[in-house]
């Protein structure tokens, strides 16, 4: 299930209410988001959904329309980015192209003393394991690494709370992939509260303690990945996280364990869940089990496949059902699967589909 909201005193970042008009336009309505200390939360959604938005509004260069934020119990709302104890990293990394790597970590450390201030940025080299780049220049250097300079300088004045906004958008696959490990262990390391902005839902679940999903400026619904795949609030957030199949109907009953009846085109199905009324089960390809013919153990759909996808570790397979509907089902790649034409026999187990409601 999603998570439990927490009371806004409890939480070191709050939002509450917090809204933002461009004219006519909503980017960001009514939205509520309470930030535990040490916690890493990815902001996921499509473009355009309000994600980024929001980031601004909690560094400071936007002002809200509506609500507050809080910092550590203070009103930050007002405070102009320099006063609040929190960084931003850019998707552009906003590296000073004429200034060494080690200039531009020290950046923004004015204050402090030349020999700390060296002893600063040599720390923080170490951390993003870029020992002896501090006398280069940004065009020098590999993507990754210019990406891990430019959080050491986010990193440099010890936020409270780290912002960045599609960080690893930069990246080739294999290198956000490994980059993505190396941040998550940062952040456990320093114990620092970073907000991450992604499109991205492979990296959210990679990387975050709980994610909201966001859509049209709102969060509609935030929790642990697990609890997002498994149990999504709507169909926005069941699509969103991965492949998934929707089959609407009308809930006949409840059952014991929390399992219903669901009075579908296919027939009778069962799910989990407690949606009343017209109903949407949202089941995952991965969840399917798929066999020539029907094992004796429950009931099984007859089709037939359509189409087969080598994937690598994985076929896809899309399954044309009795009432028309395409299936998309997933099976290890060692399996012998079916192909196109033959017939098959699909078959779950309910307690691992998830029953929505419909309107929702």
């Amino acid at each position: 299930m999603a998570s439990t909201p927490v009371p806004a005193a409890a939480g070191l970042l709050t939002c509450a209410g917090l809204g933002k008009r461009f004219g006519t336009h909503v980017a960001v309505a009514d939205l509520d988001l309470t930030l535990q200390p040490g916690e890493f939360v990815c902001l996921l959604g499509p473009s355009g959904c309000g994600k980024s938005t929001l980031l601004r509004l909690i560094a400071g260069f936007e002002t809200p329309s509506a609500g507050t934020i809080r910092l550590g119990g203070t009103d930050i709302t007002a405070d102009p980015p320099h006063r609040r104890p929190v960084n931003m990293m850019f998707q552009s990394y906003a590296l000073f192209p004429h200034m060494s790597v080690a200039a531009n970590i020290a950046y923004g450390l004015s204050g402090l003393g030349r020999a700390a201030r060296q002893a600063r940025v040599d720390e923080l080299l170490r951390l993003v394991r870029l020992d002896g780049f501090g006398p280069r220049r940004p065009d020098t250097l590999s993507g990754g690494q210019r990406q891990r300079v430019a959080l050491a300088r986010a990193l440099a004045r010890a936020p409270q709370v780290l912002l960045l906004d599609e960080p690893l958008g930069a990246l080739d696959r294999a290198l956000r992939e490994e980059t993505q490990g190396e941040l998550r262990a940062l952040q456990r390391r320093l114990g620092t509260n970073f907000i991450v902005v992604t499109h991205d839902p492979a990296e959210a679940l990679a990387l975050a303690d709980r994610i909201g999903v966001m859509e049209a400026g709102r969060l509609v619904q935030i929790g642990d990945g697990a609890s997002l795949y498994e149990r999504p609030a709507n169909r926005f957030v069941a699509g969103l996280l991965g492949d998934v199949n929707l089959i609407p109907g009308r809930v006949l009953g409840r059952e014991a364990g929390g399992l219903a009846g669901l009075d579908t085109a296919l027939g009778p199905l069962r799910a989990l869940g407690a949606a009343e009324g017209e109903g949407i089960i949202a089941l995952r390809p991965e969840r399917i089990a798929l066999a020539r013919a029907p094992s004796g153990d429950g009931p099984a759909l007859p089709g037939q496949v359509v189409e087969t996808t080598y994937l690598g570790d994985r076929i896809r397979l899309r399954v044309r059902l009795a009432d028309g509907s395409i299936w998309r089902v997933s099976a290890p790649a060692e399996e012998a699967c079916p192909g196109v034409g033959e017939s098959v026999h699909l078959s779950y187990p309910p307690e691992r589909a998830w029953l929505m409601p419909a309107a929702a």
